[in-house]
């Protein structure tokens, strides 16, 4: 049996006001104190310090959902590691599928972000995952594979411990269609014979690989009863508490009083 942590992170992208970030951590955080998995949100960059501030001391952990590599520099509208600390992030999410797709970030840029992550000590949750497109022309492994050797170059076993991955195929984000869990398992799979050779099987065997893609409460179980799937990254989902807790309810089979 895997002794990897079970990480259900939500990614509330461009959702929340900092009352309604507080508001949210409030009522989540008392009913989710003894649940046996790790809890973390990716909340706006304005939300992070009183949100951070109100999860002190709760198993909530907050984070970033994007940063620049660079520390310091004339970058408008762009926000570094060290300003994130600061605020009280604890992880950032770095190439998410909108952050590549919308915003035209490269696996080269997704990779200088993750090395200035580590480096910085936020932990890094890296995500991969092809199109719809790409998919249906049969490429998927190999647009993983590419982006996981892209983003991880240069990368070595020594500074990768606090290194998660999510795989998201792009065409399932926000759409309502997901793969099979069997199929999405297979890509799990996948991605960590690829971590294997690139980091190491100690690693490999270690890393915490998430799903995310239309994740809801009545599919969170059935994807989390697969063997290389470690974890939740959440979008629309964890935009309420109920339908978060639901996740978090039907991964570990505890009733939240929310």
């Amino acid at each position: 049996m895997s002794e990897r942590d079970v990480v259900i992170a939500g990614n509330w992208k461009m959702y929340k006001t900092i009352p309604e970030a507080e508001s949210f951590v409030e009522k989540l955080s008392p009913a989710i104190a003894d649940i046996p998995v790790k809890v973390y949100l990716a909340v706006p960059f304005t939300a992070i310090k009183p949100v951070s501030e109100k999860a002190e001391g709760t198993p909530v952990i907050i984070g970033a959902q994007n940063m620049n590599d660079a520390s310091e520099g004339a970058f408008t509208g762009e926000i570094a590691d060290k300003m994130l600390i600061d605020a009280g992030a604890k992880f950032v999410i770095l190439g998410h599928s909108e952050r590549r797709h919308i915003f035209g970030e490269s696996s080269e840029f997704v990779n200088r972000k993750v090395l200035k992550a580590l480096e910085s000590g936020l932990q890094p949750i890296l995500c991969v995952g092809e199109t719809e497109e790409e998919r249906d022309a049969g490429k998927t492994d190999e647009i993983v594979r590419q982006q996981l050797d892209e983003s991880l170059k240069g990368i070595g076993s020594e500074n990768v411990d606090s290194l998660m991955i999510a795989y998201e195929p792009v065409w399932a984000i926000g759409s309502g269609k997901t793969p099979s869990a069997q199929d999405a398992q297979k890509e799990h799979k996948f991605v960590r014979e690829v971590v294997k050779e690139l980091l190491g099987e100690s690693i490999a065997e270690k890393i915490v690989i998430q799903y995310g893609g239309s994740v809801k409460p009545d599919n969170a179980k059935e994807f989390m009863d697969q063997p290389d799937i470690d974890g939740l990254l959440v979008g629309g989902a964890s935009l309420t508490t109920e339908s978060f807790a639901g996740i978090l309810e039907n991964v570990t089979a505890t009733k939240l009083k929310i």
